[in-house]
């Protein structure tokens, strides 16, 4: 089996700086066939080729990497939105589309006459995120610094959660002032933290029956540390949007921290920007 071993870099318009960059596993076209194709034999068993490679190769493929990091905010497009941000005709995205939902990397759900995507789940944003912090701390690549960037890597979301430097500022206050205890699978609120969730107008208690993790860390691909995910990052951020801390922007995810904001990050929060 022939696999291409070059990186591709993943240019997303308006988003994720204007160059997100993520690892494409490219395979090229001739060199395996997932659903058959045999890959290791080991004294006289033969392993099939793991579930791993499969996603691999659609992540891969550039417009699909571009369609994943777009939808990284949580929210939903069409599919004629997604073939705009990929840049490839709307035949070609409704056919990179149904492998992404057959491998259920997304989920569909009609809208009236459209049909509309989301990731599948906050586990696959995890996935994309990971992958972009394993792309920004390899081998340096050039490219021309832009507003974007800064944007980016100022404030964003993942998924549902915040990310960039306000998203890492976050979890450090967390943790300094005691606020929540981490390991390195998971969080737990403390007394203190649900006070201070509480005057900031922010949910503590997870609803019942999710199955959702409370709190654990997400590795940030900008900071190349963690911020705070699973419940209590989205309840965080939640708080930050109704309290118009931040807003979101027309295209992308990066956020826009507000004057009101940044006078409530310094006066309750001890961040400075």
């Amino acid at each position: 089996m022939n696999a291409a071993n070059a990186a591709a870099v993943v240019r997303v318009p308006g988003d994720a700086s204007a160059a997100i960059e993520m690892t494409a596993f490219a395979i090229s076209a001739d060199s395996v066939h997932m659903s058959d194709q045999p890959i290791i034999s080991t004294r006289g068993h033969t392993m099939a080729t793991p579930p791993i490679a499969e996603v691999a190769q659609l992540i891969g493929d550039p417009g699909r990497a571009n369609m994943l990091a777009t939808l990284m905010d949580g929210r939903a497009l069409t599919a004629t939105a997604l073939a705009e941000v990929a840049r490839i005709t709307p035949q070609t995205a409704s056919s990179h589309l149904s492998k992404l939902v057959r491998q259920e990397l997304l989920v569909a759900q009609r809208r009236g006459r459209h049909r509309i995507f989301r990731l599948a789940s906050p586990l696959v944003a995890q996935m994309l995120e990971t992958m972009m912090a394993v792309v920004a701390s390899g081998p340096p690549r050039y490219r021309p610094s832009s507003k974007l960037d800064d944007e980016m890597r100022r404030a964003r979301t993942c998924y549902d959660h915040l990310a960039g430097r306000l998203g890492v500022a976050i979890a450090d206050m967390f943790v300094a002032r005691r606020f929540v205890r981490l390991d390195d699978d998971a969080g737990q609120l403390t007394s203190a933290g649900a006070a201070f969730l509480q005057t900031v107008g922010a949910e503590r208690a997870q609803h019942p029956g999710s199955r959702r993790p409370y709190c654990r860390r997400c590795l940030d691909w900008s900071e190349r540390r963690a911020h705070l995910a699973g419940y209590l990052g989205a309840a965080i951020a939640q708080a930050c949007f109704r309290q118009d801390w931040i807003r979101r922007r027309v295209v992308g995810r990066s956020v826009e921290i507000t004057p009101a904001g940044e006078k409530a990050f310094r006066a309750q929060w001890g961040i400075e920007f």
